[in-house]
């Protein structure tokens, strides 16, 4: 999946066999980003965080995400 595909700013590609690690990835790649200040990944992040907000639609987001990865092909 792409960092855009799980609601970031870029194309960056990740592969992980579980959409735990998968999330780990993308975690640790937002991390990177917002050291560097990297302003599309900040409002990104906003957008996220604005979700969390509200937890029930933070589990909608999530679990939608998370059946996307599960639909994606086995490379």
């Amino acid at each position: 999946m792409t960092c855009k595909q799980l609601g970031g700013a870029c194309n960056k590609v990740f592969t992980a066999d579980t959409f735990e690690e998968i999330a780990a990835l993308s975690k640790q790649h937002g991390m990177e980003m917002y050291q560097q200040k990297d302003t599309d990944h900040l409002k990104a992040m906003e957008k996220i965080q604005a979700l969390m907000a509200t937890p029930e639609k933070m589990k909608e987001w999530f679990t939608a995400k998370q059946e996307e990865f599960n639909a994606l092909p086995n490379i």
